[in-house]
């Protein structure tokens, strides 16, 4: 492990996460809105900004800090490590959102040196590990909300829960250029211990309607 591990951000690094994380809280209100002429309807209506809050801190963070992970783990290993957005898939997720899906695929943490099977699947694991600990963190949000009768912290709550429990299970599907393929060639354990606790938990959220 190299000792020069200090956590460095670029401006262009952090232009790129400031436009990624802001067009994902756009895309998820979006979508959340009901897509289309429903969500015109609520930025005509006045009734866009907590929406947009809601996904800038359950969606936008969850992103971020995901991301991060990546970095933070990459970093501590000796690499060289930025984010970089995707400017093309950024708009994608907007207008899939306009249509009444979300497809996002907002960019990656490129990061080079050399490392082991080891050292890249848990680089690779650190995303998903970190959406788990958010839903987690989002559940006493959720609780307190219903507790104190807040519809906001409810629904930032819930949204919190699923959202993070959501792009803990894609992120983790073993495809692609996703981190679960990635911790699949490295350890089936370690995919399966994280993969099917998101699955099903997801499947969980998504069942009982949670966030909607």
């Amino acid at each position: 492990m190299s000792t020069n591990s200090t956590l460095r951000f670029s401006s262009r690094e952090l232009r790129d996460l400031l436009v990624a994380w802001v067009a994902l809280g756009l895309a998820f209100a979006i979508f959340f809105a009901g897509g289309g002429q429903r969500a015109l309807a609520n930025v005509v209506g006045g009734g866009v900004a907590g929406p947009f809050l809601v996904s800038l801190l359950t969606a936008g963070v969850g992103f971020l800090l995901h991301e991060l992970a990546h970095k933070v783990v990459a970093v501590r290993y000796g690499q060289v490590a930025e984010f970089r957005a995707d400017y093309g898939m950024l708009f994608l997720a907007i207008m899939s959102a306009m249509v009444g899906f979300i497809f996002a695929a907002p960019g990656a943490v490129y990061h080079r040196g050399r490392l082991t099977d080891r050292q890249h699947g848990l680089i690779a694991l650190a995303g998903p590990v970190t959406n788990l600990l958010l839903a987690a963190v989002f559940v006493p949000v959720f609780v307190g909300g219903v507790t104190l009768g807040s519809s906001f912290l409810s629904l930032l709550g819930s949204r919190g829960v699923v959202i993070n429990l959501f792009l803990a299970a894609f992120n983790m599907l073993p495809f692609g250029s996703l981190d679960g393929k990635t911790v699949f060639g490295w350890s089936k354990l370690a995919f399966l211990a994280v993969f099917v606790p998101s699955v099903l938990l997801t499947a969980g959220a998504f069942l009982f309607g949670l966030g909607f």
